[in-house]
């Protein structure tokens, strides 16, 4: 005869006592999924991994430096075994089972009276599998079901789970997502889940196109592009079809290229929203300022070559009296500058950086599309770059890095 089936639960420990016992590799593991649940979490350990410990620092949890006790258990509603000494996890088990408490083992899960799902989260749905006693079996179920949830064009919410979430009197609500640098993989899960939920997509031009082609057919997409030097929307106008569009029930995305505050203007959307009374999440994007020229192999940090990185705008003429860069303190930097929107005006920002003091020697790189299948880089000097930009023809979406970390991963050629 089969041994029984296991009865799958949802434990809600907000607040509820549980007790680690290990303070190994496992219960680095699965302390985590307790503290994001909410646990009162006491582990119990005579030492501790650097990630517990720094848990432990922060005080989001209590470490009893020392060997287990049973009195450890009173008041608590779960019990997660990450010893591997059988002894002394039978002593637990033991002194559990008398507390009727349920108890998860990681070295005998035919001892143990509760099992640790293989898990996969998808925005508010989390898929917990087990696999009869083999975990093997079940984390191979869960990566099966996580691809499946991966693929799906369409939300998982029903419009019965949507009304209950935190919206305002209309029902609508605005997501300010980071899409990333070019590279649509390069979304964050979260912003894509998000994407898939989406009733109104206001997109950049900046905006992987491959996202938008995986919109539902009933989207509505409002494009919002801000064409460098050209036709443009008005931030006002944007603004206004954030706030209509959300007061008219519907969830909205407003998706940006790269990191919403980072020259993104995620502010000031997000303050005609709050002033309209429409809630808003937002979600960082992966910013151009630093995955791009980390993609074309420019580091914007490396041991000994730069201890900091700076992040600029230059689409304002250094000598423009709307310029609100110091350009003559950073030219006394030592790290690395990060110059964004500033291909137009890179010839004037290459010779303030000079006349300020800045080597006209020091290694620069333009990189043009970065992340993308377009992608080109071009490697240069500052006193060199903004002609050889002109006559390779490099044009807008470009980053503009100086500094010696442009040089710090090339290997110098044999002989």
């Amino acid at each position: 005869m089969s041994d029984p089936s296991p009865y799958p639960l949802g434990l809600r420990l907000a607040g509820r006592r549980v007790v680690v016992v290990g303070g190994g590799a496992v219960a680095t593991r699965r302390v985590p999924a307790l503290l994001d649940a909410g646990a009162d979490v006491l582990l119990v350990s005579p030492e501790l991994t650097p990630a517990l410990r720094a848990r432990a620092d922060a005080g989001r949890l209590r470490w009893e430096p020392r060997r287990f006790a049973a009195g450890d258990l009173d008041g608590a509603w779960l019990v997660h075994l990450a010893v591997d000494d059988r002894v002394a996890a039978a002593a637990v088990s033991a002194a559990a089972a008398e507390r009727r408490i349920f108890c998860v083992r990681a070295d005998d899960r035919a001892a143990a009276t509760a099992w640790t799902p293989a898990v996969t989260r998808h925005g508010p749905v989390t898929v917990a599998v087990l696999g009869g006693g083999d975990p093997r079996r079940a984390r191979a179920v869960r990566d099966a079901v996580r691809t499946l949830l991966s693929a799906r064009k369409g939300p998982l919410l029903t419009p019965q789970v949507e009304q209950r979430a935190p919206l305002d009197a209309s029902g609508g609500r605005v997501a300010l997502v980071g899409a990333g640098p070019g590279d649509p993989e390069l979304i964050t899960v979260k912003g894509w889940r998000l994407l898939t939920e989406a009733e109104v997509v206001v997109a950049d031009r900046l905006v992987p196109g491959l996202l938008l082609d995986e919109l539902r057919p009933d989207v509505e997409l409002v494009d919002a592009s801000k064409i460098p030097y050209g036709p443009s929307r008005g931030q006002e106008e944007i603004n206004r079809i954030l706030v209509e569009r959300a007061r008219a029930g519907k969830v909205v995305v407003r998706l940006k290229g790269g990191d919403p505050y980072v020259f993104g203007r995620g502010g000031e959307e997000l303050l005609a929203c709050a002033e309209a009374g429409v809630p808003v999440t937002v979600v960082p994007g992966v910013t151009s300022a630093v995955a791009v020229p980390g993609v074309a192999g420019v580091p914007v940090t490396h041991r000994a070559v730069a201890h900091e990185f700076t992040v600029v705008s230059g689409h304002v003429a250094p000598d423009a009296p709307a310029s609100l860069v110091r350009w003559e303190s950073l030219a006394g930097l030592r790290g690395t500058l990060v110059i964004l929107m500033g291909l137009k005006n890179l010839a004037a920002i290459a010779a303030a950086l000079i006349a300020h003091g800045r080597p006209p020697t020091t290694p620069a790189a333009v990189i043009q599309e970065g992340t993308t299948t377009a992608q080109r880089t071009l490697r240069s000097t500052l006193a060199a770059v903004a002609a050889d930009v002109e006559a390779a023809a490099l044009r807008p979406p470009a980053i503009v890095v100086v500094g010696d970390v442009v040089d710090a991963l090339r290997f110098p050629s044999p002989d």
